[in-house]
């Protein structure tokens, strides 16, 4: 029992090592990359990254695959977008209004959605989606296929104009790195322990005397109200909230983006988001092919990184990320 519990007590160290270690590089990297790359190309990259990270969150560490997720990032986005331009709300109220609404909205369909398991917790979640995205098209404050345009970015705390694209930037990388570690810390909880013993298997930790449905609420709640976080700042940075915030298609991205960087990994997420909007950037000029290029490097992906990006990486020097 000695020897377990000092394997396992090495195990942690050298896992919190290597994330410590990986986190600096990323917060370092995220320092110097506005000198080489566009800084309106990096916010949408971490935007969309901590929407991965929210969405991996439920699937990575629960095991629950929503199919849902755009309900929450499209709708925080519209209340961001529609506060801020029709209320004067300040920059981060804006947000705030934004991830509050993806909470109420994750509180209401993950208590639906929870009773069920597999295909059928997936088909819930994408049911409420698409009803929501049908109220967007037809309601009036949403602008329908126009969306809500010339959101002001405002004043942070009434003091700092984000107009400026580095100010912004800063705020971006401060809200996201804030997120990721509030995710890190989740997963490396003893909450988290209790979700991936939930994921592993339902039945045992129900026989161990947890109420395993009131942890799958509660993680839920938490992924949508990061995804909220995420869609809330996306519409302020862009200055836009549109139907493609709440379209299915959007639930797709991120479930893509988890897959490529490394399904149930920390980092994992980052990179595929890196990866996919990358490539809708900078393959833009081929048009309708790009869909074919992510299609193909998707499947290219599960059939030869099983593990993911991130995922394929660890297990080659076999670290823990």
């Amino acid at each position: 029992m000695q020897r377990v519990a000092s394997l396992q007590a090495v195990s942690y160290s050298e896992r919190s090592r290597s994330g410590t270690v990986a986190f600096l590089v990323m917060v370092a990297l995220l320092l110097v990359a506005p000198t080489v790359i566009y800084p309106l190309f990096l916010m949408k990259v971490l935007c969309f990254a901590l929407f991965a990270c929210a969405f991996n969150l439920l699937i990575g560490y629960v095991g629950l695959l929503s199919f849902g997720h755009a309900l929450y990032f499209g709708w925080a986005s519209y209340v961001s977008a529609y506060t801020a331009k029709a209320w004067g709300f300040t920059p981060e109220l804006a947000i705030l209004s934004g991830a509050a609404t993806a909470a109420a909205f994750g509180l209401v369909a993950g208590a639906l959605a929870i009773r069920r398991q597999g295909i059928y917790f997936a088909m819930i979640t994408l049911a409420l989606a698409q009803m929501m995205y049908f109220f967007a098209v037809q309601a009036p404050f949403t602008g329908g296929e126009d969306g809500i345009q010339a959101v002001p970015r405002g004043h942070l705390f009434g003091l700092i104009s984000l107009a400026d694209p580095m100010a912004m930037y800063t705020v971006v990388v401060v809200v996201f790195l804030a997120c990721f570690l509030v995710i890190y810390r989740i997963i490396h909880s003893p909450f988290g322990e209790v979700l991936k013993a939930i994921r592993e298997n339902e039945a045992r930790a129900i026989s161990l005397g947890y109420k395993t449905d009131r942890y799958k609420l509660v993680a839920f709640v938490l992924s949508a109200t990061l995804a909220g976080v995420a869609g809330g700042m996306k519409a302020i940075v862009f200055q836009l909230a549109s139907l493609t915030d709440v379209y299915w298609a959007m639930s797709g991205e991120v479930v893509l983006m988890t897959l490529v960087g490394g399904l149930g990994t920390v980092f994992g997420p980052v990179v595929g988001a890196f990866v996919i909007i990358a490539m809708q950037n900078y393959l833009a000029a081929f048009g309708q092919w790009v869909m074919v290029i992510q299609g193909s490097i998707f499947v290219a992906c599960v059939m030869l990184f099983r593990r993911g990006v991130i995922g394929e990486i660890a297990n080659l020097f076999g670290i823990k990320l």
